[in-house]
């Protein structure tokens, strides 16, 4: 039974731990990369501060990769939950970062300089430059891929082109579970959550620029009548979580 406290959230969002590429700040996108040690007990973590709080659940959403299939792993099994139903989705893996993919950002930043590759990276509607179709970063040769249409692959994203396309996967996957009154949780990655979270919490075009999801950090929503937020709250330590925004936040700042 979930606490008194958060009986009305009855939609959490969790971006995954920390992965190799995080580590190594690279620019990931649809690369698919594992989790490091750390990134693992961030899961871990994120799974027992759920399950402290008294949250439970009926069933999952999460996208394709396996740094976003992990962490659900690892926070479910902290929760005796692995039971639960689990929908997989294209639609919610992390934003392309077309030729930036596989690119370190701060080498990125000397060669772009920083106020491009924010704009690139945080921006709402400026992609990074586009890889061919006949590059390996294009998707269509991934069978994970095989039954999309090619024409809805991307070959690079701005944060605008993740809205169009998690907004689908909204309104037809997820919507539907929280109208039946299902309890909702959904794992997925930093951007196609703050595209998400843009939609959610009204968030303008101008302030998605500066907003910063952790790794392994829960956010609870309690949704009002148009399931839009009508309350929204990292769960956890409030110190752990200003420390690993602020990590997010140095990740292309000049050394």
């Amino acid at each position: 039974m979930a606490s008194e406290k958060y009986k009305d959230y009855q939609l959490v969002i969790l971006r995954h731990g920390e992965s190799e590429w995080n580590k190594k700040n690279l620019f990931t996108g649809w690369r698919d990369v594992r989790l490091t040690e750390q990134g693992e007990s961030e899961a871990r973590a994120a799974g027992r501060t759920l399950a402290e709080d008294g949250f439970a659940f009926d069933l999952v959403h999460t996208s394709l990769l396996s740094r976003a299939i992990k962490t659900m792993w690892l926070a479910l099994e902290e929760m005796d939950l692995m039971w639960l139903p689990v929908k997989k989705h294209w639609r919610l893996n992390e934003r392309h970062y077309g030729r930036l993919q596989g690119a370190n950002k701060l080498e990125a930043v000397q060669q772009f300089g920083e106020a491009q590759v924010k704009i690139w990276r945080r921006s709402y509607a400026t992609p990074p430059p586009p890889v061919e179709l006949s590059s390996a970063d294009f998707p269509k040769a991934d069978r994970r891929y095989a039954d999309v249409p090619e024409s809805d692959l991307p070959r690079s994203e701005s944060l605008k082109d993740v809205l169009a396309r998690v907004m689908p996967y909204w309104e037809q996957a997820i919507l539907p579970d929280l109208k039946a009154g299902k309890r909702v949780l959904v794992v997925a990655h930093g951007n196609s959550l703050r595209a998400l979270l843009k939609y959610l919490e009204g968030v303008s075009d101008e302030a998605i620029v500066d907003v910063d999801l952790p790794t392994g950090i829960p956010k609870a929503y309690k949704l009002n009548a148009a399931f839009r937020a009508d309350d929204a709250r990292f769960l956890g330590d409030p110190a752990e979580l200003e420390r690993r925004i602020n990590v997010v936040k140095a990740q292309t700042k000049k050394a």
